[in-house]
C-alpha cells in the first residue's frame, strides 16, 4: 500500500511522539523526572565541560553526579532542592550576563525556554536525582491491563497495546497468511517455503481461510480464525530446523566480526571456520546465552575444557592480525586487545567503551583507568593455534607412518648389486656363483663400516647441559624435565635469549643447540612464528657464549638442515656467529621437525665452568625458537651436527674404537638402528631416503584460533596509554569492572573466566537488555532501544521501558538465557503476526512506527536474500560446515586488494551453499554481500546500514550469479521436453514463477503484466536465435544435440528474463 508522507504531518508527528514520550506536557500537576526530562538537557549542553572526563572539565564541577548537583559552592550550593531562586545552575542558565550565563554564548548551547521550565520546576518539585536507567537493574514490571484485548495474545501484546491506546491507536489485523508464513521462514530459517509447504501450512493455521482474498480477510470481511496450535507447530519445526543456526548465526558473526583473512595491507587467509561452525552448532542446539557467552570468553579456564569449549574461544581471534614488513607486533596486539575491549562492550554491556582508550567517557561514568582495567581481564592469554585433525586425516598419517617403516625396513633390498665385473664383485672369493643378495650384503656392509669410520668424529657423547635460569627479553621461558626450555607467551620482531647452566663436570669443547618440535608452537614449531614467515620456523641471528663476563668464541658451527623463506642469501649456523645480524640459521620448509646445530668453541673450557649462551633471533616478523635444548661435548674432534640419536652415536664410537669389534657382536635390534641410519645418508639411497622423509612429514591438521590463559604465575601487565597510544604506557592497572557497575566476586580471581560469568550474572543491569533488544530489533526492526549499540545515557531511551525490562527478566530467569524462547515468544505475539499496511492516521501519529501499530516492512539481508534467490531457483545446496566457498561473483572484484589475488568460483555443489559459508575477504568482500550493506569484518557491527542505492538494482538485473540463478529456474519452468506454449501455458508457468519467489498468489493484474512481460522478451529473442542461446545459458554441448530449437530457446530466455525481472521486485527483497 502506498503512502503519501507530507512534511507538514510528520512535524506535527514529532511533536506528538515528543509528548508521548515525555508524558502530557509541562503541567503544574506534571511530575520531571531527572532520567527523561533532565538529564538529556544537561548531557546535550552542560556535561561535555561538567563532565565524568578529567582533562576537559571546567571549574572542578561536574553535572552528572549526585554528589556534583548537589555540591556547595561558597555561599550557593549547585541545587538546594525546593529552592530555585538560590540554586547556582538555575541563576547561571538564567543569566543575562554573557560571562555569567551558562551555556557560555560561544558554545552555540542555549537553553530554550522549555528546557528552562522544566529545570525550574525539577528545582522547584525537590530535584531528585536518578540514575541513569541502563545502570539499575532491571525489576519485574506490572504487565498492564488494557481494554482491547482483541489482537493480544501474550503479555507482549499487552505491554504494546497500552502505549498504543495512549494515542488512540491499536495493533493491526493479522498479516495475509502466505506472507505471515513467509515471514516466519525468513525470519527464523533465513529462507523462504516452498509454495506448496506455504499451502500447506495455510492449511493447517487458516482452516475458514478463502484462496481468493489476498488480504487474508473472508468474503464477509471477518478476520480468519488462527489455529493457534497449528501455529506454533510450525514455529516447533524451524526453530529445531538446522537452517535455524544457519540463519541467527549470520547474525552473531556479525558481532564477532568474523572473516576468512586476516585484514590489513596484505589480508591473507587464515583459517577459523570451526569456530563458525561452532556458532551454528551452539544455536542449533539452544546453548543457553549464559554459556554461549562463558565459553567463547573462557572456554578454554572451564575445568576440563572440551575441544569445543577451546573453539569457541576463537570470538576473540577474530580480531585482525598486521602482517606488513617492519610492523612491532606488540602494537598491533595492543590495537587488536582495544578492539577486543570495544566489541565486549558493544556485544554484552551495549555501551561505547572504544571512546575510553583514548580519554574518559564524555558521558557515560567510565574512566580512561577503568577502560584498561577491563582490558586487564582479557589481557592474560596466550593465541595459540589448536589443531583439529579429523579422523581421515588421523588415518592418513597412521597410514604414512606405516608405510615409512615398511620402507625403512626394505632399505637393505635397495642398495644396488655390484656387477660382477667390478672391483667390489671380483674381489669376492667365487665371483661368478656368488649370490646377488650375497654381494649386494657384503657391498652394504663395506660401505657401512667406511661410514662408520668417517662418522666416528662426529659420533661424540653428547650431555644435557642444566639450565639454571632463562630468561628473554619479553618471551616466557619455562625450564623442562628433559633440560629443553620452552617459550610461550608475546613475541617481538627482534627476540633475545640467555640462558645460564650449571657448572659442568666436564670439559666443553662444543656445544649442540636442538632445535625442537612442540605442539604448543605454530604449525608444531620449532619456531615461534606465526605470521608473515613460515608457521613454526625461527632464524637465529647470533649465538654467543660466555663464562662469567669473558667472551668464549666459536670457531665454526655446522647444521642438519637450514632453508631460506626469502630470496637467494644462504642460511646457516656459520652465519649465525659472523658479527651479521642480518645473516644466521632458518629452517623453512621442515616444520614440526627436530634440526640440530653444532658450535665448536676456539677453546676448550675447564671442568666447572659457569656458561652463559645468549641468541638473538630477528626478522622483520617474529622469529624466535619456540623450544631447545643446550648439550656438550668434551671431544676435540671439530664434531659436525648430525641428527641421529645418542645410542646411534655410542654405536658408531663403539664400532669405530675397536679393532676386533664386528657387526654380528650387535644385537638385531643394535645392529637394525645403525643400519636404517647409515641407509638414510647413504648418497645411494637418496631418494629412497627422501620419500620416507616426506612421508614423516607431520601432515598440516586443519587449525583454528583460540585463547589460551597463561599461567597464573606469569600473568601479562596491563597499563593505562595516555592518549590511548601504543608508545605512551603510564602506570600499571589492575584488571577490574567500572565502578559504576556490580562488582567482580571477590571470591574469584579478576580473570576472563570470572569477568565472563559476571557478564551474564543476574547482578548484572545491562548483558540481559542488551541481547533482548538486539533481538526484537532483528525482527521488527528497530530496537526497544532504538541505538542497539549504545545504553549509555547518549543512546535514545527505550520506547517501552517497561517492556524492555519485562522480557530481560524473563529472558534470564524464566527461559533460563534460552534464545529459542525468546524467539518464540516474541513470534508468537500478535504483534508479529500483524499486517505491514500502513495506516494513515498510525502514520501520522508515529511516522517511525516506534509503537509498532503495524508490523516493519524491512529489506532482507544480503545474505538472506541471496539463499532466498537460491531457494526459489531450486539450487541451494543443503551441505553444511567446512572450508568457506567461493560463490560466482563478476571478475576483478577481489583484484583491488593487495596481490591481486584471484576469485576460483567453487564447482558443483558448493557454488550454492548458503550464504554464511561464503569465504569473507576483508579488503574485498563479496561484491553482492557488500552491495546490500553486509559487513567487512573488521569491526563488530551490532546494527547494520541499510541504504538504498541504484547498484543493488543493477546487480539483482545483471549480476553473473542471478542470471544463472534465474536461467536454472526457468529451466525447470520450461524443459526442452515441453511443448509449444500456449495462452494457459504461459499464465500456469507465470503463476509458477511468481509463487516460486515470492509464496504468495499474485493477483490478475500480476498475472497480465508478468504475461505481457514474457511476450515481449520471447518476441525480441526470436529475431536473435543465437543471444537467446547464450541469454539463457545453453551451452555448446546441449546445441550440438539440438536439444533446443530456436523457438524453444527463445522461450527460455524469456522466461530467464522474467524470473530475473521477478528477482529484482521489491517484495522479493523484503519481508513484509
Amino acid at each position: 500500500m502506498n503512502v503519501l508522507r507530507f512534511p507538514g504531518w510528520r512535524c506535527l508527528a514529532i511533536a506528538v511522539w515528543n509528548l508521548l514520550v515525555a508524558g502530557l506536557g509541562i503541567g503544574q500537576d506534571r511530575t520531571i523526572e531527572f532520567a527523561r526530562d533532565i538529564r538529556p538537557i544537561l548531557n546535550q549542553a552542560c556535561v561535555h565541560c561538567h563532565g565524568p572526563d578529567d582533562d576537559a572539565r571546567q571549574a572542578d564541577l561536574r553535572l552528572d553526579t549526585r554528589e556534583g548537583l548537589y555540591q556547595e559552592l561558597g555561599e550557593r550550593s549547585v541545587v538546594i532542592p525546593g529552592d530555585v531562586a538560590a540554586s547556582e545552575l538555575w541563576l547561571r542558565i538564567h543569566s543575562s550576563e554573557d560571562d555569567v550565563r551558562m551555556p557560555p554564548p560561544e558554545s552555540n548551547k542555549q537553553l530554550n525556554s522549555d528546557q528552562r521550565e522544566l529545570l525550574r520546576k525539577w528545582i522547584e518539585q525537590g530535584a531528585t536525582w536518578q540514575q541513569h536507567w541502563a545502570f539499575v537493574a532491571p525489576t519485574q514490571p506490572e504487565v498492564p491491563l488494557v481494554s482491547d484485548l482483541s489482537h493480544c495474545r501474550n503479555e507482549l501484546d499487552l505491554f504494546l497495546q497500552a502505549r498504543l491506546s495512549e494515542l488512540g491507536l491499536s495493533l493491526s489485523e493479522t498479516a495475509q497468511p502466505h506472507k505471515l508464513v513467509r515471514r516466519l521462514y525468513l525470519d527464523l530459517i533465513g529462507l523462504p517455503p516452498s509454495p506448496d509447504e506455504a499451502d500447506a501450512w495455510v492449511r493447517k493455521i487458516w482452516p475458514g481461510y478463502e484462496w481468493g482474498n489476498q488480504d487474508g480477510s473472508t468474503a464477509a470481511g471477518r478476520e480468519v480464525a488462527l489455529d493457534e496450535a497449528a501455529y506454533q507447530s510450525l514455529v516447533s519445526r524451524l526453530l529445531n530446523s538446522p537452517h535455524y543456526g544457519q540463519r541467527w548465526a549470520r547474525k552473531w558473526l556479525d558481532l564477532a566480526r568474523y572473516a576468512d583473512t586476516n585484514g590489513y595491507e596484505k589480508d591473507r587467509e587464515r583459517t577459523i571456520w570451526p569456530y563458525r561452525d561452532w556458532v551454528v552448532d551452539a544455536l542449533n542446539s539452544d546453548l543457553s546465552f549464559d554459556r554461549f557467552t562463558v565459553e567463547q570468553l573462557a572456554g578454554d579456564m572451564l575445568p576440563n575444557a572440551t575441544l569445543e569449549q577451546r573453539i569457541a574461544t576463537g570470538f576473540h581471534r577474530n580480531t585482525m592480525l598486521n602482517e606488513e614488513g617492519g610492523i612491532d607486533p606488540l602494537e598491533f596486539r595492543f590495537h587488536a586487545m582495544t578492539d577486543r575491549v570495544a566489541t565486549t562492550g558493544t556485544v554484552w554491556l551495549g555501551l561505547t567503551l572504544g571512546c575510553c582508550q583514548c580519554h574518559t567517557h564524555k558521558y557515560d561514568p567510565i574512566s580512561h583507568s577503568e577502560y584498561y582495567q577491563l582490558m586487564g581481564l582479557l589481557n592474560n592469554a596466550d593465541e595459540p593455534f589448536l589443531e583439529l585433525p579429523d579422523e581421515q586425516s588421523r588415518l592418513k598419517w597412521q597410514q604414512n607412518q606405516l608405510q615409512a617403516s615398511k620402507l625403512l625396513e626394505d632399505l637393505p633390498s635397495k642398495w644396488p648389486a655390484p656387477q660382477l665385473n667390478s672391483p667390489a664383485a671380483n674381489a669376492s672369493k667365487d665371483p661368478s656363483h656368488i649370490a646377488v643378495e650375497t654381494r649386494r650384503s657384503e657391498a652394504m656392509e663395506t660401505a657401512l663400516r667406511d661410514w662408520i669410520e668417517q662418522e666416528s668424529k662426529n659420533a661424540v657423547h653428547w650431555e644435557n647441559l642444566q639450565p639454571l635460569r632463562a630468561t628473554s627479553n619479553l618471551p616466557t621461558l619455562t625450564i623442562l624435565s628433559d633440560a629443553s626450555i620452552l617459550a610461550s607467551g608475546d613475541t617481538a620482531k627482534r627476540d633475545d635469549y640467555e640462558v645460564t647452566f650449571e657448572p659442568h663436570d666436564q670439559t666443553i669443547a662444543a656445544i649442540r643447540l636442538e632445535a625442537l618440535p612442540d605442539d604448543s608452537l605454530p604449525a608444531g614449531g620449532p619456531g615461534s612464528t606465526y605470521y608473515e614467515g613460515t608457521l613454526g620456523d625461527f632464524y637465529l641471528t647470533e649465538i654467543h657464549a660466555r663464562v662469567r663476563d669473558r667472551s668464549v668464541p666459536f670457531r665454526s658451527a655446522s647444521e642438519t638442515f637450514a632453508q631460506n623463506r626469502y630470496g637467494k642469501n644462504p642460511v646457516s649456523a656459520a652465519l649465525a656467529i659472523d658479527g651479521d645480524i642480518q645473516t644466521g640459521w632458518s629452517v623453512h620448509g621442515r616444520q614440526a621437525e627436530r634440526h640440530v646445530a653444532v658450535f665448536v668453541l676456539q677453546e676448550p673450557l675447564p671442568p666447572g665452568s659457569e656458561l652463559l649462551i645468549h641468541m638473538s633471533f630477528g626478522r622483520h616478523f617474529a622469529s624466535s625458537l619456540g623450544r631447545f635444548r643446550v648439550s656438550a661435548c668434551s671431544e676435540e674432534t671439530l664434531p659436525q651436527a648430525r641428527g641421529y640419536s645418542a645410542e646411534t652415536a655410542t654405536l658408531i664410537r663403539r664400532v669405530a674404537e675397536s679393532a676386533t669389534f664386528q657387526l654380528s657382536d650387535l644385537t638385531e635390534q643394535q645392529r637394525l638402528a645403525l643400519f636404517q641410519e647409515f641407509l638414510l645418508a647413504a648418497p645411494e639411497l637418496s631418494s629412497e631416503a627422501e620419500k620416507i622423509r616426506q612421508l614423516l612429514i607431520r601432515p598440516e591438521f586443519a587449525t583454528t584460533l583460540v585463547m589460551s590463559e597463561r599461567p597464573a604465575d606469569q600473568p601479562r601487565k596491563t597499563f593505562r596509554h595516555e592518549r590511548g597510544e601504543y608508545l605512551r604506557p603510564v602506570e600499571e592497572v589492575q584488571p577490574g569492572v567500572p565502578a559504576v557497575l556490580p562488582a567482580l566476586p571477590v571470591t574469584a580471581a579478576p580473570n576472563r573466566l570470572a569477568f565472563a560469568r559476571w557478564l551474564v550474572s543476574p547482578e548484572n543491569p545491562l548483558t540481559a537488555r542488551v541481547v533482548v533488544n538486539r533481538h526484537w530489533a532483528a525482527f521488527f526492526g528497530t530496537g526497544l532501544v532504538k541505538t542497539l549499540d549504545d545504553l549509555g545515557v547518549q543512546g535514545e531511551p527505550p520506547s517501552h521501558p517497561e517492556l524492555l525490562d519485562w522480557l530481560s527478566i524473563q529472558f534470564m530467569l524464566t527461559d533460563h538465557w534460552s534464545v529459542k524462547a525468546l524467539h518464540r515468544r516474541i513470534v508468537s505475539s500478535h504483534a508479529y503476526r500483524q499486517s505491514s499496511i500502513v495506516d494513515a492516521r498510525a502514520l501520522q501519529m508515529d511516522p517511525d512506527n516506534r509503537l509498532l501499530s503495524y508490523f516493519p516492512r524491512v529489506r532482507l539481508d544480503a545474505e538472506v536474500l541471496r539463499d532466498s534467490l537460491l531457494q526459489a531457483s531450486g539450487v541451494l545446496a543443503e551441505i553444511s560446515g567446512g572450508p568457506p566457498v567461493r560463490p560466482p561473483q563478476p571478475a576483478g572484484v577481489t583484484e583491488v586488494a593487495y596481490g591481486s589475488p584471484g576469485w576460483d568460483s567453487s564447482q558443483g555443489a558448493d557454488r550454492y551453499r548458503r550464504s554464511i559459508y561464503t569465504f569473507i575477504k576483508r579488503t574485498a568482500p563479496f561484491s553482492m554481500y557488500a552491495t546490500f550493506d553486509a559487513p567487512s569484518g573488521e569491526a563488530c557491527i551490532a546494527k547494520r546500514s541499510r541504504t538504498n542505492s541504484p547498484l543493488q538494482a543493477l546487480t539483482l538485473l545483471n549480476d553473473a550469479m542471478i542470471l544463472e540463478l534465474a536461467q536454472a529456474v526457468a529451466k525447470q519452468i520450461c524443459p526442452p521436453s515441453m511443448q509449444s506454449m500456449s495462452k494457459a501455458s504461459v499464465r500456469s508457468s507465470a503463476m509458477a514463477l511468481f509463487r516460486r519467489v515470492l509464496i504468495r498468489l499474485p493477483t490478475d493484474n500480476e498475472v497480465e503484466q508478468l504475461q505481457r512481460f514474457f511476450e515481449l522478451q520471447f518476441e525480441r529473442f526470436s529475431e536473435a536465435p543465437e543471444l537467446a542461446r547464450q541469454f539463457a545459458g545453453i551451452r555448446q554441448p546441449e546445441m550440438a544435440q539440438s536439444q533446443w530449437t530456436n523457438v524453444q530457446a527463445a522461450e527460455l530466455a524469456a522466461w530467464t528474463a522474467t524470473a530475473r525481472a521477478i528477482f529484482a521486485l521489491d517484495e522479493t527483497q523484503s519481508r513484509e
